[in-house]
């Protein structure tokens, strides 16, 4: 049973499966809930950039990639402070140290295809510090796997020099839960603790400065069990002493909810089960109890997703590049926020060999199918700007300049014991609608009403389908201080949920696909409150 103050009732009119449903919503009790979140980080919607591709990305202080900078830069100009960047990943733990390169990074790559080793010098720290939007803030994943402190603490001390008041923390090692060494809690924390303490000495850091874990192995459920306890995550290290000596400042884990790594996880990558909100919930409310754990002991903002995308071992092609992850990006970021990460990571790069064996990406140069855009020409395709990158317009629109916004999963909401609501649990829309709100408690209504609502309907619609486009309406008036109050339309579309191109998708009728806004803004204007969303697409409304 469903707890919080909403009621909520749905009509349809025909199978939820069918492609030909139109769906109808009533949305009513609009006050603050309990189960609101803490107040949304600025930077919820942020990047991580696998370490041997960021000067792929960023470019070099001679020659600039201006795609990058445009479209780091559109978030900035709505949310009025940057994206967070982490540059780390798999290769940062093969990633050194040289004060003598000239360039910016040099990459170690065997006849095979295979990345061995990354060298980095000056002109990398150069790069992120004068290419990034201006304040930018960075944390810097540290080669843990090589078990080599010196060459941690010399990327650390060059981050530091180079990255001055930008340096927002360091990561000791990426997936340690993936090492050969096969860590536990006790014997990862008898050396990532020393390592933090040491290194924060070196360089004469007075406060916590270090980010914790970035495993990426999903939590077991249920979570209270002796081999759901064994796992390395935050709550393990924690619990084993790796904050002794007061250097950890966040938690980051890694969540990847599908997989191409072989073939038995393949072939669920699939469209229809990515753009669904009930599997979706369901995998992040994984990490509910860790959420809180680490919250209660580090602060209302300590949890991050450090890494996250839709389809690991380097995306799907036909799932990773379309709208339909756009929509499953926005829905996976708000519900997030809801259960109160603090901030998320994409994780932008290119295949590597060495992940797997039997992974479906060879790695061959390519970038990743599930990147938000391709920097450079490579194996993969040309230049350009995938569906994906609009759904950080929508979340970067929603939060704007606010900094006490609090958001709510309004439908289809959670059961008591704090999980997300599923069919058998009360959701009759099977995944398919989704409602969010938005109370800023800094406006004089704030409690008692929404300021923004954020209306998805993840039917999955796809270009290539005849017939009418099926429509959802929700009914939204009692949401409203004044039933006859006008509010505002922006809507996040495109032909359908398999469309691969930026220059058809639109967030409130403008397309990206040259890292600007091309058109003329559309803001839609109605009253009375019934607002018509269409199968595979968003609306933001501002009340």
């Amino acid at each position: 049973m469903k707890s919080g103050p909403f009621s909520l009732v749905i009509l349809c009119t025909a199978w939820l499966v069918t492609a030909s449903s139109n769906l109808s919503l009533t949305v009513s009790e609009p006050a603050l809930p309990q189960i609101a979140s803490h107040a949304l980080h600025p930077s919820l919607a942020s990047f991580s950039f696998e370490t041997a591709f960021f000067i792929s990305y960023v470019g070099n202080t001679t020659a600039p990639n201006i795609l990058t900078s445009n479209l780091l830069q559109n978030l900035n100009d709505r949310v009025g402070v940057p994206a967070e960047v982490r540059i780390g990943g798999i290769t940062a733990d093969a990633t050194f140290w040289d004060p003598s390169l000239e360039e910016a990074i040099f990459n170690f790559v065997e006849d095979s295809g295979a990345l061995v080793n990354t060298t980095i010098g000056p002109a990398f720290f150069d790069a992120a510090r004068e290419l990034l939007p201006q304040g930018t803030l960075i944390t810097v994943n540290l080669n843990l796997e090589s078990m080599n402190f010196t060459g941690a603490l010399e990327v650390a001390e060059a981050a530091e020099k180079g990255l001055p008041n930008q340096v927002a923390a360091f990561e000791i090692g990426n997936e340690p839960d993936h090492y050969s060494q096969d860590f536990t809690a006790k014997s990862y924390s008898g050396i990532w603790e020393p390592w933090s303490k040491n290194i924060s000495t070196a360089l004469g850091f007075t406060t916590p400065k270090f980010q914790l874990a970035a495993t990426a192995n999903d939590p077991l459920w249920p979570y209270n069990t002796p081999a759901a306890d064994a796992q390395l995550d935050c709550v393990s290290a924690l619990a084993a002493g790796a904050d002794n000596d007061n250097t950890v400042e966040w938690c980051s884990e890694h969540t990847y909810q599908y997989s191409v790594c072989d073939p038995t996880r393949t072939v669920d990558a699939t469209l229809p089960n990515l753009v669904n909100h009930t599997r979706l919930a369901e995998y992040l409310d994984l990490w509910q109890p860790r959420i809180i754990s680490v919250r209660e002991q580090l602060g209302s903002q300590a949890f991050v997703v450090g890494e996250y995308n839709s389809v690991s071992c380097a995306g799907h092609d036909g799932v990773s590049n379309t709208f339909g992850q756009a929509l499953w990006l926005l829905d996976t970021t708000l519900y997030a926020a809801s259960i109160n990460v603090s901030r998320l990571y994409i994780h932008q790069g290119a295949p590597l060999t060495l992940q797997s064996s039997t992974q479906l990406n060879a790695g061959e140069g390519g970038f990743s199918f599930y990147d938000l855009w391709y920097p450079i020409d490579n194996l993969n395709g040309p230049v350009q700007v995938f569906p994906s990158y609009s759904a950080y317009l929508f979340v970067a629109e929603t939060i704007g300049r606010s900094r006490t916004l609090q958001i709510a999963n309004i439908y289809p909401g959670r059961q008591a014991n704090g999980s997300s609501i599923t069919t058998a649990g009360g959701d009759t829309t099977q995944g398919q609608l989704v409602v969010y709100g938005f109370w800023d408690t800094s406006l004089p209504s704030g409690t008692r009403f929404p300021a923004k609502l954020a209306l998805l309907n993840l039917q999955i619609f796809n270009e290539t389908e005849k017939g009418p486009r099926p429509v959802a309406t929700f009914n939204i008036s009692s949401m409203l201080p004044d039933p006859d109050s006008e509010i505002s339309i922006l809507r996040l579309v495109a032909p359908g949920a398999d469309t691969q191109l930026a220059n058809m998708t639109t967030w409130a009728g403008q397309t990206f696909e040259n890292g600007t806004a091309n058109g003329d803004p559309t803001e839609e204007k109605i009253t009375g409150g019934i607002v018509t969303v269409e199968a595979s697409s968003a609306v933001l409304v501002v009340l």
